[in-house]
């Protein structure tokens, strides 16, 4: 048992022990040495101090319950009183092992030694009265006795907290690898679905442009978005060739209900009525001798449509024209030889041919030897087309290239008007929105049922819009008899009547004649127009009338002409 005497902070005679080795756990080994007590007062031989020996502690207990000290070799311990005061219950000695030890020894070596004092020892004060513990209450000690807050405790080191540290690492790194692959393989998951939505929609918007997704092809949505009062704008295109002396129609239709641009080219074999003598005539006499407005009026009447205005377009202008756009680029179905033999061809067959204005007006007005007039007429609407690519979308751009070519128009088209409709035309034609096509003409010039159901309904103008205020009712005619002479009387007896004639061409043989009306309010008329080419009344039904027409007329076998 160590004689060392315990260490009290509050005891003026105590003498700091010294080192004098360490024994083999490196623990310090201090001087044995007997404290000399004051002759006044003789106290009994305390034991030196010692913080790292094991030892029986005596402690603060702040809730005074008796705690046993700590042996970790002992099987049972006998409880000892401690110096604490006492508070009812007897208080457990405290581990002085538990103790910092380095902090008291650095603070040991670093103190210096005082001799303790010759005097007596103090008197211990006396216990204070006992105090009932109240559970949860916190007692503070009195001067002289330890707290809690002096102690300060270190955990010593595990021989393998190591292994400890490095496995959670371990586990913790697997987690996040896990965790890393998760992460992967959303995120793929999540990139293959996009990019097969993708795929698939994709696919449905090519069959939907290409038009074979059924019920969804582009050609069905627009023709049902134009199932309505279509809003259309027309004009006449009349290309005059100052070398011959030919010219070449078309009418450029600008649809904005269903965002359709169409040039409708006209043959010159088309028949059309004078508006004066009633007399019937090829579209390209009529150009030449009544002049544009009559021809128009005329068409007009054929066709059931509403031309705003004429385009005298001479060659020289068309040459101007392209080159102020900056040449087109068309593909062209024949080659067209150079005026000069030994020369380069004016214009080669091929896909996207560069055309300056030279070359565009020879390729538009050019028929090769043995070709049909459709041939030229197609080139011509190439032309055209091309043109309209490359003309600004802009109603103020196009306005400014109509004036650079000073040309003169014909009332009522003024530049401005001109330019707005080419402007209309070309956002149609620079997006693709746009075609050419020819208005389907039987050998006799008069229009087929193609011709009324494909072009005059479809294009121009779906049904004959209801003539305004005072206007003739249009009378249309087909000849199903077989002799030509009976359609003349017919137009004769038509326009007599006060209606306006409209040829409808010829039809198979019918053994009867038929009146047709659409509207339910030409009724009356039709009996009129039945009387007029004296038919019996019983031949006029409700039915479907020509598209160009109110009233339609079919001559059979019963007609007679004289």
């Amino acid at each position: 048992m160590n004689d060392q005497q315990p260490y009290d902070p509050y005891d003026p005679y105590y003498q700091q022990p010294q080192i004098v080795g360490y024994d083999e756990y490196g623990q310090p080994v201090y001087q044995q040495q007997q404290q000399q007590e004051p002759q006044q007062q003789q106290q009994p031989q305390a034991q030196q101090y010692d913080p790292y020996t094991q030892q029986q502690g005596y402690g603060y207990d702040p809730y005074g319950q008796q705690q046993a000290p700590y042996d970790p070799y002992a099987q049972q311990q006998q409880p000892q009183q401690g110096y604490g005061y006492d508070t009812g219950q007897q208080q457990a000695a405290v581990d002085t092992t538990q103790w910092n030890i380095p902090q008291q020894q650095q603070q040991q070596q670093s103190a210096p030694v005082e001799e303790p004092a010759a005097a007596a020892a103090p008197a211990a004060p006396p216990a204070p009265a006992p105090e009932r513990a109240v559970p949860g209450q916190r007692r503070s000690a009195p001067d002289g006795e330890y707290k809690t807050e002096q102690f300060s405790f270190i955990e010593e080191p595990d021989a393998d907290s190591e292994d400890v540290i490095d496995w959670l690492k371990f586990t913790e790194s697997r987690s996040e690898r896990r965790e890393e692959a998760r992460r992967r393989g959303r995120s793929r998951v999540v990139a293959l679905v996009v990019v097969m939505a993708l795929v698939v929609a994709g696919g449905v918007g090519y069959l939907w442009s290409a038009g074979k997704l059924p019920g969804f092809s582009a050609d069905e949505e627009k023709q049902n978005t134009a199932t309505g009062p279509q809003k259309r704008d027309v004009i006449m295109v009349n290309l005059h060739n100052t070398k011959n002396k030919d010219t070449s129609t078309a009418l450029l239709v600008n649809n904005a209900t269903t965002k359709q641009g169409t040039t409708v080219l006209l043959p010159n074999s088309l028949g059309v009525a004078d508006g004066e003598t009633g007399t019937t005539g090829t579209l390209a006499k009529s150009i030449a001798d009544s002049g544009s407005q009559s021809t128009r009026e005329s068409v007009d009447t054929l066709l059931g449509t509403k031309i705003s205005g004429t385009w005298r377009l001479d060659t020289p202008y068309l040459e101007n024209l392209v080159e102020l756009v900056g040449n087109i680029d068309i593909t062209t179905n024949a080659e067209v030889p150079a005026a000069k033999k030994g020369e380069d061809p004016l214009v080669t067959k091929g896909e996207e041919q560069s055309l300056n204005g030279q070359a565009a007006v020879a390729y538009a007005t050019y028929l090769g030897e043995g070709e049909p007039e459709v041939k030229q007429l197609e080139r011509f609407g190439a032309v055209i087309q091309g043109v309209l690519r490359k003309i600004s979308e802009d109603p103020k751009g196009a306005t400014i290239t109509v004036e650079t070519l000073a040309q003169i128009l014909e009332p009522p088209m003024t530049e401005q008007d001109l330019g707005a409709a080419l402007a209309n035309l070309a956002a149609h034609a620079k997006v693709g929105d746009y075609k050419t096509t020819v208005l389907p003409v039987a050998e006799d010039g008069t229009l087929g049922e193609k011709a009324t159901e494909t072009v005059v309904k479809d294009i121009l103008g779906g049904t004959v819009s209801a003539p305004e205020q005072g206007a003739a009712l249009r009378v249309g005619v087909k000849n199903a008899t077989g002799d030509k002479a009976d359609r003349d009387a017919a137009r004769v007896s038509v326009i007599n009547g006060g209606y306006t004639f409209v040829d409808g061409g010829t039809a198979d043989l019918a053994a009867s004649s038929q009146v047709t009306y659409g509207d339910a309010k030409n009724k009356a008329q039709a009996e009129e127009v039945a009387k007029t080419l004296g038919l019996p009344v019983s031949a006029v039904k409700k039915g479907k009338a020509a598209p160009n027409a109110d009233v339609s007329v079919t001559l059979g076998g019963d007609y007679e002409s004289g």
